[in-house]
């Protein structure tokens, strides 16, 4: 790439999954490359995210398994899960992956630095008391659990510490109405933990199509996860190891582990950006154009510190994207449209595309189909759980736009749904394709009536 004026041709802060693509693709495509990374390696996903996640739902389905099995002739004897072995197993694995990326950054020859960064100029990052220069900037800080400011709120912990906490508690209550306050109040219930899952809105999941919260709200009280909506916690006090949580309505629930999961913010506090002239939003976002290039040119920025869509997958499509635009001759501008993505409840949600509403004031006139039904599984197992499905048809041109499933494996089927919809796929298209029986996704195909 000729003489070099600076040290590195990129230095990227934050070494998770946007980080740790663009620092391997860059440095594949001949760049000399940094990554300073002040935690573990692999970022929220792969420490205190996805993965950890994934794991302690499967663990918290298997006592679904276990009820349901009865149903199919078998005989199970005591059953009682240790906590602290679950999650030292899962610790196994994460540790395991941490050296995975580790020897990847490795091979691709990028320098690995321990330690917060902060730009010291626009072309100068200090990590500790050393500098670094480089040509190229890329801020992949990610994001951080957001905390209100309440009384008592040190007595609460978030998803960050849940993964980590001493013991299983009797009682739960979860702040929040997002997908990870959604997902850890199942997974504390099919632990056998009594969950009480507090929002201040009227009904939880926002952004995801109202058919689907509303019925993942019916399905999560029947197995017993109490819902409280348009509730707030307005202080918090710890009482011989008890958390007493006082409401906005003078209601005072108690609970072993208080645990809020009321947003995430980008980490990008004291990374030194004003001081170089970079913009960020009121809740510290780094804005960023099409290509991830932020307000100084040489400086780009990807994943949930850009707080555009904040998912794995597309943190590592950014991260990509910037690679082939600095190094690769190949200007590119990552794709934000039709992203799948998944809740890990249970039942699991999987969506792509836009909700009914969303399609609704884009297109105007939208063909709904639904269905509801019990799945096969659940005959015999006795389990009363609906299944619901949910597609969105433009009407104009018979194209599907929106996508929806609350069901076992939702995620699973969404995916290979979601190549459907980016390809363009119409309504005649899927019911000309014939499907798989009996399986849940085939009721995708299948669907003639509309609602």
């Amino acid at each position: 790439m000729g003489a070099r004026m600076y040290d590195y041709d990129l230095f990227v802060i934050g070494a998770g999954s946007g980080g740790v693509r663009a620092s391997r693709m860059a440095a594949t495509f001949g760049a000399k490359v940094a990554v300073a990374e002040e935690r573990d390696l692999g970022g929220t996903c792969v420490n205190v995210g996805c993965i950890p996640k994934k794991l302690l739902v499967y663990a918290a389905h298997f006592r679904d398994d276990f009820e349901d099995a009865a149903g199919f002739g078998w005989t199970l004897g005591e059953r009682r899960i240790d906590w602290r072995t679950l999650l030292a197993n899962k610790d196994r694995e994460i540790e395991r992956l941490n050296g995975v990326y580790r020897r990847l950054l490795q091979i691709a020859g990028v320098d690995i630095i321990e330690g917060r960064a902060h730009l010291v100029d626009a072309h100068t990052v200090a990590v500790g008391s050393a500098r670094h220069s480089a040509e190229y900037i890329l801020i992949a800080c990610g994001g951080w659990p957001a905390m209100p400011d309440i009384p008592g709120i040190g007595h609460a912990i978030t998803s960050n510490e849940a993964f980590h906490v001493d013991r299983l508690p009797e009682r739960v209550l979860i702040v929040g109405g997002g997908y990870i306050a959604v997902e850890f109040a199942t997974i504390f219930h099919g632990l056998g933990v009594n969950v009480t899952l507090l929002h201040r809105g009227p009904l939880f999941l926002r952004g995801f199509d109202d058919d689907v919260r509303s019925e993942l709200a019916r399905e999560m009280v029947k197995r017993g996860v109490a819902l409280r909506f348009d509730a707030r916690v307005e202080r918090i006090e710890m009482t011989q190891g008890i958390c007493h949580a006082q409401l906005a309505d003078g209601c005072v629930l108690e609970a072993e582990e208080i645990m809020f999961a009321t947003g995430r913010l980008p980490n990008t506090r004291g990374l030194g950006l004003e001081n170089v002239g970079v913009t960020r939003n009121q809740k510290g976002a780094v804005v960023v154009d099409a290509y991830s290039r932020s307000t100084v040119p040489h400086i780009f920025a990807v994943g949930d510190c850009t707080d555009r869509l904040n998912l794995t997958p597309v943190a590592i499509a950014e991260g990509q994207a910037v690679a082939e635009t600095l190094f690769h001759n190949n200007p590119t501008a990552p794709d934000h449209t039709n992203v799948p993505t998944a809740v890990f409840s249970y039942p699991n949600i999987g969506s792509v595309g836009l909700t009914e509403a969303a399609a609704r004031t884009r297109y105007g006139t939208v063909d709904v189909y639904t269905s509801t039904f019990r799945p096969l599984k659940h005959t015999l197992s006795g389990r009363d759980e609906r299944t619901f499905l949910k597609l969105v048809v433009d009407a104009a041109t018979d194209r599907v736009v929106g996508c929806h499933m609350l069901g076992p494996d939702a995620g699973e089927v969404i995916q290979g749904f979601a190549v459907a919809l980016k390809c363009g796929a119409t309504k005649a298209q899927f019911d000309a394709t014939i499907g798989i029986h009996p399986t849940i996704a085939e009721e995708f195909v299948t669907m003639r009536q509309k609602r």
